[in-house]
């Protein structure tokens, strides 16, 4: 997984309008915690926060204040809804070589059997519980041949080595749906329709 160094400073000032004038100086307000320890407010680089957020369950290395340096997890982001710009993240401290529990997305290869078939994922992300510097970014699994009434659970995923499962083994990931019944409906609809006329 990916390693990311990023310089924070702690902050003493809290509200709306403090969170306010550290967006407006391009950094963004969050909260290192974990361990039984008090939390921790700091200043983080915005731009610089940003590219690491695109990597999912990225390892941050934080250097504080120069004095002291920390290994975090991303656990909750917060963004403006219209812009899409950070306005707040919590952090997890964690310890190399520390169990943790994340969410890693599920990725498919390959393809369905031939006819109106949809691939429903009902779960877009599965739990697992690994090693915090050996995150997995993501799992793929193949669907190549499967058809209506077919199911992939998470037992059925390949997992990396160190890395298990957080949810029940016999848990629907994905599952093939026939796309039958919604064009016999429309069909019947205009059938319907041919009739009062």
């Amino acid at each position: 997984m990916s390693e990311v160094k990023l310089t924070a400073t702690t902050r003493t000032e809290f509200g709306k309008g403090a969170a306010r004038r550290i967006r407006r100086d391009s950094k963004v307000p969050g909260v290192l915690y974990g361990h039984g320890s008090d939390p921790l407010h700091l200043t983080l680089p915005g731009h610089e926060l940003l590219l690491a957020l695109r990597t999912p369950n990225v390892l941050i290395a934080l250097d504080i204040d120069g004095e002291s340096n920390e290994l975090a997890i991303p656990k909750s982001v917060q963004r403006d809804p219209i812009k899409g710009f950070l306005e707040h993240v919590d952090l997890q401290l964690v310890t190399r070589g520390e169990k943790v529990n994340v969410e890693i997305y599920v990725h498919t290869e390959g393809d369905l059997a031939p006819g109106a078939f949809l691939l429903e994922h009902v779960l877009n992300a599965l739990p697992v519980e690994a090693e915090a510097t050996h995150i997995p970014e993501s799992v793929t699994v193949s669907i190549e041949g499967l058809s209506a009434g077919d199911s992939i659970l998470a037992k059925d995923i390949p997992l990396p080595s160190g890395t298990k499962l957080g949810v029940d083994g016999d848990t629907v990931v994905l599952q093939v749906l026939a796309a039958q019944a919604e064009e016999a409906a429309g069909e019947d609809s205009e059938g319907a329709e041919s009739t009062e006329a």
